[in-house]
């Protein structure tokens, strides 16, 4: 009775396997379609461009390539988001100039002209004094300028305050307040 059973159960599993993979071969999905499909995407794009901006350039203002002018050359440049500015000017050395023009007194052999020339300088001035050769004074040299000089102090004040302009850093230090005075205004 047992062989019958397991002849009967063999056979219904194979049965079942083989109803199993006609069905298995007949769900295959085709589809014949004759319809025509489109597909349509609309959006939206945008660019940013990151730019720096403009630049206030001061190129560099000097007297060109003669070293013997006697000139300072000074820019600058500031620039907002809004605007720039970009300035130059150039100074006069002072001290330069009475250096050329004590050599030049002192080529030419005018040597007491070129040290009074020297001595328009507080610095030179007080060097003299204390070195024992005064500066010439009216053309006097020697005890007799130093005998001028003491004798005549108020003279003395006047001539070395003529020449006690502003020099050359100082009138670029002012002109630099005034450029970062005008960026603070902007």
């Amino acid at each position: 009775m047992f062989k019958r059973i397991l002849i009967t159960m063999t056979l219904l599993v194979a049965a079942s396997t083989a109803t199993f993979a006609q069905t298995a071969a007949n769900d295959v999905i085709y589809t014949d379609s004759k319809s025509k499909s489109d597909v349509n995407t609309t959006g939206s794009m945008t660019t940013t461009i990151k730019q720096p901006p403009p630049t206030a350039v001061s190129p560099q203002f000097s007297a060109g390539n003669n070293s013997d002018l006697c000139t300072i050359g000074v820019a600058g440049a500031v620039q907002t988001q809004i605007l720039g500015i970009s300035a130059g000017t150039t100074f006069t050395e002072e001290n330069c100039i009475r250096l050329k023009n004590a050599k030049v007194m002192y080529d030419m052999g005018m040597k007491v002209a070129a040290v009074s020339v020297m001595c328009q300088d507080k610095k030179v001035f007080a060097a003299m004094m204390h070195a024992g050769t005064p500066c010439p004074y009216n053309g006097k040299i020697g005890e007799e300028a130093k005998l001028g000089w003491e004798s005549h102090v108020e003279t003395t004040k006047q001539e070395l305050k003529k020449s006690d302009g502003l020099d050359a850093k100082t009138k670029a230090t002012i002109g630099i307040g005034g450029l970062l005075a005008l960026l603070f205004l902007l």
